[in-house]
């Protein structure tokens, strides 16, 4: 079975991938529609929609040979590939996507077809969102993680070196003070990093409705470490709402609380590992060339409980 049509790259996709990986990057791309194709043709899938992309994959609805829906993801294999490939193995369809088959060589998966146009957003009341995603985070982190990862050990070690420079970097005096101190309290913890296997952006948006369970979660990037680590992407989500109330701390206290409560996590370690996930966030952005740190950031850290 040959595939319809072509398969044409949305743009924002390849401009993504020119930024991040230069020449190996446009590479990648121009090769995408010649591989998309084989891979169709190999396991037998028929187009069933138009291609979508997230920040780093090609998304492709299709048929499989007995007619049920799944979607085609191509990416480029990397770390972040493998170790999702990892995660999807180890927690296979329990509070996540299901995988379905998988091609070594290009690290292209096929998935279990969930309602793309039906996120945690959709679900006006955020408490009733927050307690939803909780659930599912709680299912994920209670997974041991495998041998292969990422150690959060090791990416706190690595945050704590690049600080003494990235300091440097910041503008603010008082930004400067907030990223010192976001590395204490990650010093602090270091040397329990805990080893759950995460999901590292369990947000909203990576949320969709689906139909052997209301709700599953998709695009995972495990690493093995503590389940205060995996907070930030629940806190910060759908910010622009948060941002429009008239109290945005009370809102992410609120979060905070039915986060660490579902998961039974100590509230001064998780409060400690939140602040690691801004002090690598904040670090991403210093490389980026930023001057400041992000207002959501510090918003968030302002809210959470002192430790």
């Amino acid at each position: 079975m040959s595939a319809s049509r072509a398969v044409a790259v949305p743009q924002p996709l390849a401009a993504s991938y020119a930024r991040a990986f230069g020449e190996e990057g446009r590479a990648w791309i121009a090769a995408l529609p010649a591989l998309a194709a084989h891979v169709l043709d190999r396991w037998e899938l028929r187009r069933d929609g138009e291609a979508g992309a997230g920040e780093a994959s090609l998304v492709l609805p299709v048929l499989r040979k007995d007619g049920t829906g799944a979607v085609l993801k191509l990416q480029m294999p990397r770390e972040e590939t493998t170790a999702a490939l990892i995660g999807l193995r180890t927690w296979n369809g329990e509070g996540m996507v299901r995988l379905l088959d998988h091609d070594p060589g290009s690290g292209t998966l096929l998935l279990e077809r969930l309602n793309g146009a039906r996120t945690l957003t959709s679900v006006e009341d955020d408490d009733v969102a927050m307690s939803i995603l909780a659930r599912l985070l709680g299912r994920l982190v209670a997974v041991p993680a495998p041998p292969g990862l990422r150690s959060l050990g090791d990416i706190a070690t690595e945050m704590l070196e690049r600080v003494p420079q990235a300091v440097t970097a910041l503008a603010d005096p008082a930004d400067r003070q907030l990223l010192r101190g976001w590395a204490s309290a990650v010093a602090e913890l270091a040397g329990e990093p805990g080893d759950r296997m995460l999901h590292w952006d369990l947000h909203y948006d990576n949320v969709l409705a689906a139909e052997r369970e209301p709700w599953l979660a998709i695009d995972p990037e495990p690493l093995a470490g503590d389940p205060g680590f995996d907070l930030w992407p629940a806190l910060d989500s759908r910010w622009d709402d948060v941002v429009a109330k008239a109290d945005p701390a009370r809102v992410v206290r609120r979060r905070f609380d039915l986060l660490t409560e579902v998961l039974g996590l100590d509230r001064a370690r998780a409060a400690g590992w939140t602040l690691g996930r801004l002090l690598q966030n904040s670090l991403w952005d210093l490389e980026d060339g930023r001057t400041a740190l992000a207002p959501s950031s510090v918003a968030i850290a302002r809210s959470l409980p002192h430790r």
